[in-house]
């Protein structure tokens, strides 16, 4: 691929609550301060004009055309973001651009979103959560195996708080327990909660036991280096967001991943570098799997009345 080039990217659908569509393109656009001032998602706005301005810009690559679920939401994330071409059917973008964001948080209806675009040979950035059934798995999976470019992750994996731990937690001594809060639910957006935690600890996720309650559900890990994990997720725990607390024989430490701003750029940047280099990965697939996996353990464990479950079982359902 030309490393010169300005790169083109489709973004794709619009799912309820998921502001994506104007975030995203805006942070690699660039974006019109008063066509943004309408936009439904209030906190975009906030963390966008946080910014200067000019440097609100990914270079190289920039978002022109765009698909909506819902046509009339289309022209004014265009507006907002300074998207040159919407388009009526989300296939139409094929061979008009280099890669395509399904920027749907919706992991139920992953694959069906993505297959005309890994069928096509594009690159396809995947909202999280990836996929929520072994089988909706498995088709990712089989794709890869077939050479697709594929990535999947939540920007909390790239958050800057975690910065100054990942680089050094000796302070904590031996870390025995992490929790990590987010609202909503357990499906689509527990995954924001469990990857920055993944990023500390690495692969090794060995159970999940989720209990659930009206409004609140809170999911119990184990880690096979025996540090506990807590993940309580909370329907309207907004407030809550991105708060992360690890402690350990030598002290503990709490976190706040607050900066949103710079956590979508970097995911963002990660992505158009995939694309660029032809689709070498910045991280393992095999983490993005297992963090899946973790997610439908939990959706097993609270449909088992909060069994253990095993994330191998999960994992072991995979034809890797």
């Amino acid at each position: 691929m030309d490393h010169q080039k300005e790169l083109r990217f489709a973004m794709l659908g619009m799912t309820p609550g998921n502001g994506h569509p104007y975030s995203w393109s805006a942070i690699i656009n660039g974006y019109d301060p008063a066509a943004m001032a309408a936009c439904p998602y209030a906190a975009i706005p906030g963390y966008l004009n946080a910014q200067p301005l000019a440097e609100v810009r990914v270079p190289g690559a920039r978002v022109t055309h765009l698909w909506t679920d819902n046509p009339a939401e289309a022209p004014p994330v265009a507006r907002a973001s300074l998207i040159g071409r919407v388009v009526a059917r989300a296939e139409d973008v094929i061979g008009e651009v280099d890669a395509v964001f399904v920027a749907s948080g919706d992991g139920f209806d992953h694959v069906r979103r993505a297959r005309p675009f890994v069928e096509a040979g594009l690159p396809v950035f995947v909202d999280k959560p990836m996929a929520l059934t072994v089988e909706g798995l498995q088709t990712f999976v089989d794709w890869r195996k077939r050479g697709a470019r594929i990535l999947s992750s939540s920007g909390m994996r790239y958050a800057p708080a975690l910065d100054p731990l990942l680089a050094d937690r000796s302070r904590l001594g031996e870390l025995r327990w992490i929790s990590s809060l987010m609202c909503k639910d357990w499906e689509n957006y527990g995954v924001h909660a469990l990857e920055p935690v993944f990023r500390l600890l690495g692969p090794g996720f060995v159970s999940v036991r989720l209990e659930s309650q009206p409004g609140f559900e809170t999911a119990h890990l184990l880690h096979r280096t025996g540090v506990q994990v807590t993940l309580p997720v909370i329907a309207d725990g907004f407030a809550t967001f991105g708060a992360v607390h690890l402690a350990g024989t030598g002290g503990q430490v709490a976190l706040q991943l607050s900066d949103t701003y710079t956590a979508f750029r970097r995911q963002l940047v990660a992505f158009i570098d995939f694309v660029r280099a032809g689709g070498v990965d910045p991280y393992p697939f095999a983490e993005t799997l297992e963090i899946m996996a973790v997610i439908i353990a939990g959706v097993r464990s609270r449909a088992g009345g909060g069994r253990r479950v095993e994330v191998a079982e999960v994992l072991g359902e995979l034809a890797v």
